[in-house]
């Protein structure tokens, strides 16, 4: 394995959303992530070649009510750094592979639990999804026009809230598990790590500048200099021109007098000056406007679809967008200079690795053999 995890050995407990993303990053990233798929689950869409949260990981099919299959998996947690796993509070001690069964095996383990609501409170047990965990942390009523929320796919609770802090949580455990020799619980709950993500529109709350009202606020759509404009194509731009030198930059680029908005915080202008930047940008189409500003730290950009993003040239030099397997998608991020990650394979068939990886926990012929009859594995 390449990348800064190499060594690392993680198992994941197959699940939706943001646990599998969280074990995607680890392998992005360099680390062996199994993942323990259930015995007959069915891939979201039906292509596991398409499930690209599995992408670089090996795959065991277990049946985790049987005590084979729970013997398995212990097994897998005594050689490995991080479990990960999705799961309501509560299913994991159930099946007998919860914090207390892996911790007990494998003392330095770092056990990531990812939920909606939390190991712990009033609402732990509920059901729930993205918009309901982001709509009770403060961040879905802060997005969107004024007469309603907007949601913003389920980036927000699922995976910058739920899996990418998950990682987090199991990369800094990991540190102190190596240090102490003493692992434990990473409760990552994406109630929690949406309203973090909130942390500075707080900051602005606190200090009087922020509005409760949506579309007021200099980051919210309200500010002409910071918003989206529809082109004469009917597809849009993008303008972040916060600051009084990028602010000239587009008056300049627009063709417009600076002495005509010469207060650019000026709120009382925004009207006059929104309705002037609008009829503008209606001049010419969004390509148009692309190749204008594309030489001026105006801050301009043109407003890409998934398929356009990919082709864009800047994403292009960079390898921001890879093809595994015949699968565009995006690549591993953040980038190092010394070890460098990459996708080592496209998404495993659930149980792929099944026979592999029992070989290598040590289990005979006869064992596995057992094993299949009883139904633990497939």
């Amino acid at each position: 394995m390449s990348g800064p995890l190499s060594g690392v050995q993680v198992v994941e407990l197959a699940g939706l959303g943001p646990a599998p993303f969280c074990g995607m990053v680890l392998a992005d990233l360099g680390a062996d992530v199994v993942r323990v798929d259930r015995a007959g689950r069915q891939v979201v869409g039906g292509s596991p070649e398409f499930d690209l949260h599995n992408r670089g990981k090996r795959s065991i099919a277990l049946d985790l009510k049987t005590e084979g299959g729970r013997d398995i998996v212990l097994r897998l947690v005594a050689e490995s750094d991080i479990l990960i796993e999705g799961f309501r509070p509560g299913v994991t001690e159930r099946l007998g592979v919860g914090p207390a069964e892996c911790l007990a095996t494998n003392p330095r383990l770092v056990y990531t639990r990812v939920t909606g609501w939390g190991q712990a409170g009033p609402l732990a047990d509920r059901a729930g999804h993205d918009i309901d965990y982001i709509a009770l942390s403060g961040a879905l009523a802060s997005i969107g026009p004024k007469d309603e929320p907007v949601v913003p796919l389920n980036l927000v609770g699922d995976f910058g809230g739920g899996g990418m802090l998950a990682a987090v949580g199991s990369l800094a455990a990991l540190v102190h598990a190596r240090e102490s020799g003493v692992g434990q619980v990473v409760d990552a709950a994406m109630v929690d790590g949406s309203a973090l993500l909130m942390t500075s529109h707080h900051g602005f709350r606190a200090e009087g500048w922020w509005s409760e009202e949506r579309t007021s606020n200099l980051l919210d759509g309200a500010a002409p200099f910071y918003r989206v404009y529809e082109a004469s194509d009917g597809r849009h731009v993008a303008v972040g021109a916060l600051e009084p030198q990028f602010f000239a930059a587009l008056l300049d680029g627009l063709g417009i007098d600076p002495d005509e908005f010469p207060a650019q915080h000026d709120r009382s202008v925004w009207p006059a000056m929104a309705t002037t930047f609008a009829a503008v940008f209606k001049t010419r189409s969004r390509d148009e406007w692309a190749d204008h500003f594309s030489s001026t730290d105006a801050c301009v950009a043109p407003v890409l679809d998934m398929g356009e993003a990919r082709a864009h040239p800047h994403n292009a030099s960079r390898g921001t967008f890879i093809e595994v397997d015949g699968a565009p998608q995006p690549g591993p991020a953040p980038r190092f200079s010394e070890t460098a990650a990459e996708v080592e394979a496209g998404p495993a068939v659930p149980g792929a690795n099944t026979l592999q990886l029992l070989d290598e926990l040590g289990f005979s012929a006869d064992e596995i053999g057992k094993l299949r009859s009883s139904g633990a594995v497939v």
